[in-house]
């Protein structure tokens, strides 16, 4: 499983105005793509680029990955399951923040920092 099967990609932005942040990267060409004002974050898309702005849910900027989706939150028919990913990285040493129960199935998610800090949410919705 070296070539791990990752899903979507998007970069999670923890943003000071919503609305201000919607309007940049809609001059930027990205549109709403989902989300919800009322719950504080949208997910903005530019053909297969997604960003999403989040107010108040994490401090910091997040790259996130959803495995079984595409970029269009369609499903995947091939695709890594969390768990497995988990395995394959700690067999790697890579160490997690946090961890998916491997004693289950479906959506779950897992966090770590690259070696510069940055923080990965990779994230199964299905």
């Amino acid at each position: 499983m070296e070539n791990l099967k990752l899903g979507a990609f998007s970069m999670s932005l923890s943003v000071k105005d919503l609305k201000v942040s919607k309007t940049f990267y809609e001059k930027l060409g990205f549109t709403v793509f989902a989300g919800d004002f009322s719950k504080n974050y949208l997910i903005m898309k530019n053909g297969n680029s997604l960003i999403g702005l989040f107010l108040g849910m994490f401090q910091g900027n997040i790259l996130t990955f959803n495995p079984g989706w595409d970029e269009n939150a369609q499903n995947l028919e091939n695709f890594d399951d969390i768990r497995e990913i988990q395995k394959h990285l700690k067999n790697k040493k890579v160490s997690l923040n946090s961890e998916a129960d491997e004693n289950t199935t479906g959506p779950a998610s897992i966090m770590l920092n690259d070696p510069d800090g940055n923080l990965i949410l990779i994230d199964q919705h299905r």
